[in-house]
């Protein structure tokens, strides 16, 4: 008999228990709807605003989905596998240490079959949309801000560790620490030009390529790199402890 949480239908696996079932009907009831719709995405002020790869900014219209309103922690990876891969460990932690192969092709389809939902990785297009505010954006440099220590734990504040999540401001859709504290990964292969050639319905990056993206900047992170629009990317293997990452749906 399917359960019905933020008003998801989640079908318990059999195997799921008691424990597993109340950590994650928590997780389950932090998914944030976000409404669809059209915005700008990549360099804002012309093709001379940011680094290259954020050129050109250009016009993306997605369709509804949810996003988590944290990022995944250390209790809720160890609810799925069982095991915790971080460097810096603590329960209300973010998960680190953490691959996309890792996540693709172990926790996220354990998770599923736990749940009955079909959590993923939220497309590029999708994270920047989200991280901005949605269409409630006041169109702020970072998450929620445009002055970053009110919203991001980085190099200036963090004192080079992660930090347990929510401990920031969040951002106009309340989401937090989608600047700073660990980089997040996405669905997407990256590809340096490929807003050149983005669709613009639900676009979700190129068919192929050796790396794919992060977003959002880590605790070691400089400014720069904790805007709202940078670029980060590495292999499918690649791991480090500032990696973790955020569900979607």
């Amino acid at each position: 008999m399917a359960e019905m949480i933020n008003g998801l239908s989640v079908r318990w696996g059999s195997d799921v228990s008691d424990a597993q079932k109340d950590i994650l009907r928590s997780m389950i009831r932090n998914m944030v709807d976000v409404e669809g719709g059209t915005f700008r995405m990549g360099a804002k002020q012309g093709d001379y605003d940011g680094d290259i790869d954020e050129r050109p900014g250009h016009s993306v219209t997605l369709s509804t989905y949810l996003i988590c309103k944290y990022e995944l922690t250390q209790r809720e990876w160890m609810a799925v596998m069982g095991t915790n891969p971080s460097f810096f460990v603590g329960e209300d932690l973010p998960v680190d240490c953490v691959s996309w192969e890792m996540i693709n092709d172990h926790f996220l389809p354990k998770l599923r079959s736990m749940t009955g939902l079909n959590f993923r990785l939220p497309s590029e297009a999708e994270w920047e949309f989200a991280a901005g505010g949605g269409n409630k954006s006041n169109g702020y440099k970072y998450s929620g801000s445009n002055c970053i220590g009110e919203v991001a734990w980085n190099m200036e504040n963090s004192d080079r560790m992660t930090h347990s999540v929510g401990q920031r401001n969040a951002n106009e859709l309340g989401l937090f620490d989608m600047s700073g504290n660990v980089w997040e990964w996405c669905n997407d292969w990256y590809s340096g030009v490929y807003y050149s050639s983005s669709t613009i319905n639900n676009p979700v990056g190129p068919v192929s390529g050796t790396h794919h993206v992060l977003r959002g900047g880590g605790w070691s992170s400089n400014a720069w790199s904790c805007r709202i629009l940078y670029r980060h990317h590495d292999s499918p293997t690649g791991w480090s402890a500032l990696y973790g990452l955020r569900l979607a749906l």
